[in-house]
């Protein structure tokens, strides 16, 4: 697969446009763009599981305050 920089979000994502770049412009033989497009399969898949963890943090960090509006008057609401 990729190298260890890639093992970040923006590194994979900077590897996957180098791929797409070069299996663009070079029009490599048959055997590399196999193995490229293999590579970007891999890193795409790396991205989407980054993306996927990452909303859910997001989600985790949101959860508290989503349940305290949900418990708090509305203003709208009669007091009696």
């Amino acid at each position: 697969m990729a190298d260890d920089k890639s093992a970040s979000f923006e590194g994979s994502l900077q590897r996957l446009e180098a791929i797409v770049k070069s299996l663009e412009t070079e029009e490599p033989e048959l055997e590399r763009a196999v193995a490229l497009y293999s590579e970007g399969r891999e890193l795409v898949a790396r991205c989407e599981a980054l993306l996927k963890n990452a909303q859910q943090a997001i989600d985790a960090v949101n959860a508290p305050a989503a349940r305290a509006l949900e418990g708090a008057p509305d203003d709208d609401a009669a007091p009696f």
